[in-house]
């Protein structure tokens, strides 16, 4: 006969697991303001704890508010317990909906707690021959260990549990499991106010235990206690530890009208399951219970219905179809080449979704075939085409020379408009927040590291599964996106200025910015040298060499050494991050020269070093990739190098913009906006001093010092404008007193002040912001001058540090995202212009509120009066948008 295979129950303790979660996690909300970290927590235990039970049935129990038997027993039962607090008790209701919309089975009943119904279901499954693993937060359910039952007690947050068996609670405990209720009935429980006999803790109970046995035995011997208090102490107690062994013992016979096959633990993703984790943003739990990629799936195995384009008569067969149409979906497989570009590996082509074609970009035969038709589909701007990154998609087609034109839809920075706050906007991020399904990645088409596939070992039917498992993904998620945005009033922002400024940032990562690179060995040799300088500066001021890159050294030497005041310590040792050297800079010279070799290096290494490793070989130019979709606000960032980070605060730091340089005999333009964002809050908050200072073109912080100080502009000093500057700044970012008292090194009181009397003499400004506060509170989110939309959930979160965050984002983001608005829309007039008019200069770099023009010298005059124009024209506001403007040969003397 055959051996049969041991069935196996999984029983989850609901609240306890939930609490647990709770506590363990962060605050954790979705944008809709709904808290998530506790349903968050107790999914990825109960998907741990089916991973490694591998049950077939499961089963989870919940408490009810209702009294039970044990508070009918004992009045103060649980008495004095805190209040659940109001961000978990609003998660019990969502999780048992997940719980029921995965099929598991879910049970309580008034009168008796969840450790009741976990007990009786316990023992009916033992019964039934099943073995059983409890998963609890609590160790009350370990008096249910048995050699059928084992009882998981989670520990450390979520991640990990301690897993028992008689063997392990007799090891640990020192009596056997059958003794835990006469433990408790001689310790009580606090948590449940559970008296026990006062004075008598774990050590003493297990004592008593391993000489009497149980509660029953050791008070019909209490005489023979030699110690005399214990003695007394039992005896005169007699009562409560009887009761508290009554209230601490699980009940295992519940009359339950239940089956073990109602049990029976089905298939857990379905599509309402995928849709309430979409609505709470669990998208790493998304893949737990996704289907798992299929390199075979979307029918990729019938070659009638995506035939590879090698004939001509399939390619005027997919060109009429786009002619009736005039649309396709259209994906690439990329690769980088020999100089560093991406190009075209394969690609497919949908009309439907259901049918398409595919192409090997490789084969030199196929591709020279429909080079002609490929032009006339990607190149004509009437024929919409539906894609992912059409960044990238524009970049890989300029490599083999065949334009890509139009406006496309892109399901990427649609996706980015609508979810700003996502970590990713990749293809398997979206199939997985839309369509509840996995889709193969590119790691596992390609491999990783050394493993990684050559463009020749790639398997076709794995290309073309790939191809097409994406190609049909974004044809569907078009008119879904397409109808959120138009839902969310974004639809024009996207269409007027997110898809054209993908073109904008493609051809800018394509033109790139020259560099100096004898220049930057200059510095190289430079900054090596102050390095070795100031290392031995430091180890002079020392009294010892020791590792300036080990924290732990140098914590030693600052503070014990030197007997420098600790500011900070972490579990290592002390902390000698910024915040703290900053802190300690008056206490000792050698303070200073470590801040600045510390800055030295991270330049060094980042920049300096960086930078000559990233200098392409076929262009001698630096080409930065522009992030479009990172920047919850809208910001455009860069990578490779991040340009936006080049330092400015040092003289060493700005001089590092001279290696940036205009092709020879060409200049830069180099143009800023002035002051955008006060400009901004201006004509927001409509606050008449400030429009009139704008419009009067004065000197904003001086106006704005004049008016603290209540001095005339005349006698503003350096000192008072420098004070009026951090608060006009800081007011935009919702700056505290605080954190205006750091920034001036001044009193919170004085900084109190100084933001108080700001609000009073610009009132307007002080209800902008409340009404920016007010709005998040009540929408969930605020939104931009083009309706750019930001959610903001911390807005609502009972935690004070949290909550403050959300209120300044909700002051700050409508200016700073207008602020990215507009630059955006001023980038698209640039290249537009430009283009029209024929004009050789290009627009290489964007930096916060600053775009670089590269152009030939006859152009310089005319470029100049058009890239200022356009900026100043790219928002109508209250206010005028002032640029600042300049033309040099490098970045440092345009700057």
């Amino acid at each position: 006969m055959p051996e049969q295979i041991q069935r196996k129950l999984l029983i989850i303790d609901g609240n306890s697991l939930l609490n647990r979660a709770f506590y363990a996690l962060p605050p954790l909300t979705n944008r809709d303001g709904e808290h998530t970290n506790a349903i968050y927590g107790f999914l990825t235990m109960l998907f741990k704890a089916l991973e490694e039970v591998k049950p077939d049935h499961a089963a989870v129990a919940f408490d009810l508010k209702a009294p039970t038997f044990r508070h009918d027993t004992y009045t103060d039962y649980k008495a004095g317990r805190k209040k659940m607090p109001m961000e978990l008790a609003e998660q019990i209701e969502p999780l048992k909906e997940i719980l029921d919309a995965m099929g598991l089975y879910r049970i309580q009943m008034e009168g008796f707690e969840a450790d009741d119904l976990i007990g009786t279901l316990a023992r009916m499954a033992e019964s039934d021959g099943m073995t059983v693993a409890i998963v609890s937060g609590d160790r009350d359910v370990l008096q249910l260990v048995t050699e059928q039952t084992q009882v998981m007690i989670t520990k450390k947050g979520i991640t990990q549990m301690d897993v028992y068996d008689p063997g392990r609670f007799t090891e640990e405990y020192g009596i056997p499991v059958e003794r835990f209720i006469d433990l408790k009935g001689l310790m009580g429980d606090s948590s449940d106010n559970i008296p026990g006999i006062p004075g008598v803790g774990p050590k003493t109970a297990t004592k008593l235990l391993q000489e009497f046995g149980t509660i029953e035995n050791l008070l019909e011997q209490a005489e023979t206690i030699s110690n005399k208090k214990l003695r007394e102490k039992v005896d005169g107690h007699r009562q409560e530890a009887v009761l508290s062994k009554k209230l601490a013992t699980i009940i295992t016979n519940i009359p339950i009208e239940v089956k073990m096959d109602e049990l029976k633990l089905g298939e857990l993703s379905n599509p309402e399951v995928a849709a309430l984790f979409r609505r709470f943003e669990f998208n790493s739990l998304l893949e737990r219970i996704s289907a798992p990629a299929d390199f075979k799936s979307e029918k990729t195995a019938d070659k009638h219905l995506w035939p590879e384009m090698t004939t001509i008569e399939a390619l005027q067969e997919l060109d009429r179809q786009v002619q009736q149409h005039q649309e396709i979906t259209w994906h690439t497989l990329t690769d980088t080449n020999a100089e560093g570009w991406p190009s075209p590996v394969a690609a497919a082509v949908t009309i439907d979704g259901n049918t398409g074609w595919w192409l090997d970009c490789r084969n030199g035969k196929y591709m020279a075939l429909a080079r002609e038709w490929i032009e006339k589909w990607l190149g004509d701007p009437s024929i919409l085409k539906k894609v992912h990154d059409l960044k990238l998609e524009k970049r890989a087609w300029r490599t083999v020379h065949i334009p890509f034109n139009g406006a496309p839809f892109d399901v990427m920075i649609a996706d980015y408009l609508i979810n700003p706050s996502k970590a990713s906007y990749d293809l398997e991020a979206l199939a997985l927040h839309y369509d509840g399904q996995k889709v193969v990645t590119a790691k596992e088409l390609w491999g990783t590291g050394l493993k990684r596939k050559k463009q020749t070992e790639l398997d076709m039917e794995a290309m073309v599964a790939y191809l097409v498992q994406r190609t049909a993904l974004i044809h569907r998620l078009t008119p879904e996106l397409k109808s959120q945005l138009q839902e969310l009033e974004m639809l024009s922002l996207y269409e007027s200025v997110e898809m054209p400024l993908a073109f904008v940032l493609a051809e800018m990562e394509s033109e790139g910015i020259e560099l100096d690179a004898a220049l930057l060995k200059e510095f190289e040799i430079t900054y090596a040298k102050r390095i070795d300088d100031l290392i031995k500066q430091v180890h002079e001021a020392a009294g010892t060499e020791f590792n300036l890159n080990s924290t732990k050294q140098l914590g030693e030497v600052l503070f014990v050494r030197l007997n420098m005041p600790p500011v900070k310590k972490t579990k290592t040792g002390y902390s000698t991050d910024v915040a703290v050297l900053e802190k300690l800079k008056n206490e000792h010279a050698i303070i200073p020269l470590i801040l600045e070799y510390r800055q030295m290096t991270k330049i060094k290494s980042t920049y300096i070093d960086g930078l000559l490793a990233i200098v392409n070989a076929g262009t001698g130019r630096i080409h930065s990739t522009f992030h479009q979709t990172v920047a919850a606000t809208g910001r455009i960032s860069s990578a490779d190098p991040n340009l936006q980070n080049i330092p400015v605060r040092t003289e060493m730091g700005r001089q590092l913009r001279r290696v940036f340089v205009a092709r020879e005999g060409w200049q830069l333009i180099d143009a800023d906006y002035s002051q955008i964002e006060l400009r901004i809050m201006a004509h927001l908050s409509g606050d008449p001093g400030f429009i009139k200072a704008f419009k009067e073109e004065a000197d904003i912080h001086t106006r704005t010092a004049a008016e603290i100080f209540q001095v005339s502009e005349e006698n503003v000093t350096g000192e008072m404008r420098s004070s009026a500057k951090a608060v006009n700044f800081g007011i935009i970012y919702g700056i505290s007193d605080f954190g205006l008292s750091n920034n001036l090194n001044i009193s919170r009181q004085q900084a109190r002040l100084y933001i108080d009397d700001y609000l009073q003499r610009y009132a307007s400004v002080k209800t902008y912001m409340d009404e920016m506060v007010t709005q998040a509170r009540d929408k969930g989110y605020v939104t931009t001058l083009l309706h750019r939309i930001r959610y903001i959930p911390e807005i609502n979160s009972k935690n004070f540090n949290l909550r403050s965050f959300g209120e300044r984002m909700a002051m700050n983001t409508p200016i700073q995202g207008s602020a990215a608005d507009i630059i955006k829309v001023a980038m698209v007039r640039v290249a537009d212009e430009l283009k029209k008019g024929n004009y050789q200069a290009r627009l290489i770099l964007q930096v916060h509120d600053e775009l670089i023009v590269e152009a030939p010298p006859e152009e310089v005059e005319p470029v100049s009066l058009l890239l200022r124009q356009a900026m100043e024209e790219a928002a109508d506001l209250s206010v005028p948008l002032k640029v600042d403007l300049s033309v040099a040969t490098n970045w440092f003397d345009a700057k």
